[in-house]
């Protein structure tokens, strides 16, 4: 049942950042089209910005703990990704260079969704094979 609870954890989590990053591109995208302003839309990202790094080290810590090293391995890189952008202070969305850097941003984006979906593909595999062993 632990193995069961820890799968459903991981599924969630990854879905969170999944439903995070769509709002941030989605962000992006309107700045794009011109439907919101820089401000508002850096804004945006900025606020969900840090809450997403703390989501993605929740989730390699539940992983580390709970034994699972091959799930932790492959979510380790984004995870030094996030730390790097923190450390260097290159995490937030800068208002006056949004226009500027909106294709790096979104290409950014769609790297993270990409690497994320991977991980949720595998997730969900090892959750159903976690209630397939629960039910035997």
């Amino acid at each position: 049942m632990a193995m069961l609870f820890i799968w459903l954890l991981t599924f969630f989590f990854i879905l969170a950042l999944l439903i995070i990053l769509a709002f941030q591109l989605m962000c992006l995208v309107d700045v794009e089209f011109d439907y919101i302003n820089p401000y508002d839309s850096a804004s945006r990202i900025n606020k969900i910005v840090l809450p997403e790094f703390f989501i993605q080290g929740v989730l390699c810590f539940i992983l580390l703990i709970s034994g699972y090293w091959f799930m932790f391995l492959i979510s380790l890189p984004y995870l030094c990704y996030n730390v790097r952008l923190y450390m260097r202070k290159q995490y937030l969305v800068d208002v006056t260079e949004i226009y500027n850097q909106l294709k790096q941003e979104k290409m950014l984006r769609f790297i993270k969704i990409s690497y994320l979906i991977v991980l949720f593909v595998i997730s969900l595999i090892w959750l159903i094979l976690s209630i397939e062993v629960d039910q035997d």
